[in-house]
């Protein structure tokens, strides 16, 4: 699988709304590199950053991959299309949620990614968007998209550039698979333990799994 990077898109975080519970800052607006190359760091894209690390960024979500291939059905629902419109890192072409494994490995220039987990939408993205609506259909519709660690870091290309996948494991959930596994209520827990016990997964996403699993039993 060789994905087609459309653009990278950084931004360090600054204020994007005031609210009756205070300012709120994020990186969520990207905007495009211009420079021919960037360097890929354990917990960022150079010149990238995160407002609030207790639930964005740090090293297995270092890097947030969005696919273009959903641009259309997002159109057909009003929605800007356009490079970083989703908060993305790379604007990705080739490949959806059904077609990436947590685990899978892509080379992209110097650097070496490592799936980790789906995205969940917050509040930070309706603010983006100026959709209420925005979370709730990112999550209906599986349309997430996906976060990499940064297994080797180093420069990658900006213009041309690609993601080359070089390891995958067809054993393991693809994104649309691991998301359900998070908010889909009528999944059997066999289902949700086998992606709990991927190895590759984000224990930001296994600890709220072993939560859900404890429940159910």
């Amino acid at each position: 699988m060789d994905l087609r990077i459309l653009s990278v898109n950084v931004a360090l975080p600054r204020l994007i709304a005031r609210l009756d519970t205070g300012p709120v800052e994020s990186g969520i607006s990207k905007i495009q590199v211009t420079a021919p190359s960037v360097f890929v760091g354990a917990t960022n894209i150079q010149g990238d950053g995160q407002a609030d690390l207790t639930v964005h960024g740090g090293p297995d979500k270092a890097v947030y991959a969005y696919p273009s291939d959903h641009w259309l059905w997002w159109a057909e629902r009003r929605f800007d299309t356009v490079s970083g419109a989703f908060g993305e890192n790379l604007t990705t072409l080739g490949a959806t949620e059904d077609e990436v494994r947590i685990g899978d490995r892509f080379q992209w220039g110097e650097a070496v990614l490592e799936v980790s987990q789906p995205r969940a939408p917050c509040y930070k993205f309706a603010i983006h968007t100026g959709r209420a609506d925005a979370p709730q259909l990112m999550t209906l519709s599986n349309r997430t998209g996906w976060y990499f660690r940064v297994i080797v870091e180093g420069v990658a290309p900006v213009q041309g550039g690609s993601l080359l996948r070089i390891a995958t494991n067809s054993e393991n959930p693809d994104i649309r698979q691991t998301f359900r596994a998070m908010f889909d209520p009528r999944l059997t827990p066999d289902a949700r333990a086998k992606v709990r016990d991927t190895p590759a997964l984000s224990e930001a996403w296994r600890g709220p799994l072993n939560k859900i699993l404890a429940r159910q039993k």
